[in-house]
């Protein structure tokens, strides 16, 4: 049995267990304080080169997402995000816990659309009994997106300005960020992505790591007494090298970008076989999910063999199936599929 399902069904990188081990006895002060907190956070910063960055790291990627949208908001703002977007599909209402409206636009391929957006914040302020309303105080976004997809630097940029125009700001969700500037369609870097933004986060949990996520304000702007609200949030680790050993590993020598370049070569093997077995892609993603449309019959010779991730069934009986690929996916598993796919 192989699995395809998610980019996080295995442990952790060799690299990273191996650093666990040999670091296991060494005492570090809790709560991020320790050395390996600290260099992590001096990588990421001159990864970015942005020298004054503030950075922490929390815990998964909920925690994240909600700790950073309720810390910024104040308790009447709301959260733009497309239909498609994760706070909206897949987090169990845990903005809306917190008290702020997600606010739905379309989703293009999983995209948000700047003319949905312009559109929308030119509507809002034209009623005059907005007052009434939640207010939109931040737009989010995935880079990827559900659908694999990723946004231009132009698009980024596009989205950013009409934020400001509107005093908002523009929060991307990087849970899978490495595999997003790995492929080959990106026209950005991690620097770059970190100027089109007023935050973001980096995943570890999906890209390498047993858990965690990076949360950077590349300007130096997080919110005050962000720590604080971490922990409220039950997003702040007592034992922060945990999560500092992790990242350190991951910004040295390439790492992060190492593992996320294997998981996109893999996929974009699954997607010659996709091809060579005349399956139809439900969108053409150029990262580490695809979606293939698998026949009831294709499902079938895949029973007991491959697990993945069932992701809408079609009015013709199909149905639109995900499969991701990650640091442990190898060739013979992508072979094996072939061989199994009728």
């Amino acid at each position: 049995m192989i699995s395809f399902t998610c980019d996080y069904n295995e442990g952790a990188h060799p690299e990273i267990l191996r650093r666990l081990a040999e670091t296991n006895l060494q005492q570090e002060p809790g709560y991020g304080a320790d050395t390996f907190t600290m260099a992590a956070q001096s990588k990421i910063r001159q990864a970015i080169k942005k020298p004054d960055a503030d950075i922490m790291f929390l815990v998964g990627g909920t925690q994240t997402n909600s700790t950073i949208i309720d810390a910024i908001l104040p308790h009447y703002e709301a959260v733009i995000a497309a239909e498609t977007g994760h706070i909206a599909m897949h987090e169990s209402g845990a903005v809306e816990l917190c008290g702020h409206k997600v606010i739905t636009l379309p989703s293009h391929k999983g995209k948000m659309d700047a003319d949905d957006l312009r559109a929308y914040m030119e509507c809002f302020y034209d009623d005059p009994t907005w007052p009434h309303r939640a207010h939109p105080g931040m737009v989010y976004i995935s880079y990827p997106t559900e659908y694999g997809t990723i946004y231009t630097g132009e698009e980024l940029a596009t989205l950013l300005s009409i934020c400001h125009n509107y005093d908002m700001k523009l929060f991307i969700d990087g849970a899978r960020l490495g595999y997003g500037l790995a492929s080959a369609e990106a026209d950005i870097d991690l620097q770059k992505l970190s100027e089109l933004c007023d935050v973001f986060s980096i995943g570890g949990t999906k890209i390498g790591a047993l858990c965690g996520e990076a949360v950077v304000f590349p300007n130096g702007d997080s919110p005050k007494n962000f720590f604080t609200i971490v922990k409220q949030h039950g997003a702040l680790l007592a034992k922060g090298r945990l999560l500092g050993i992790q990242f350190d590993t991951l910004f040295t020598d390439d790492l992060y970008m190492t593992i996320s370049r294997h998981a996109i070569n893999l996929a974009m093997e699954l997607k010659k076989i996709f091809n060579e077995k005349n399956i139809p892609l439900f969108i053409d993603s150029p990262t580490n999910q695809q979606f293939p449309i698998l026949t009831t019959q294709q499902k079938k010779s895949l029973e007991g063999r491959v697990i993945y991730e069932l992701w809408e069934h079609l009015p013709d009986g199909n149905t639109v199936t995900r499969f991701a690929t990650s640091w442990a996916t190898t060739m013979e598993h992508v072979n094996m599929l072939r061989t199994f796919l009728e």
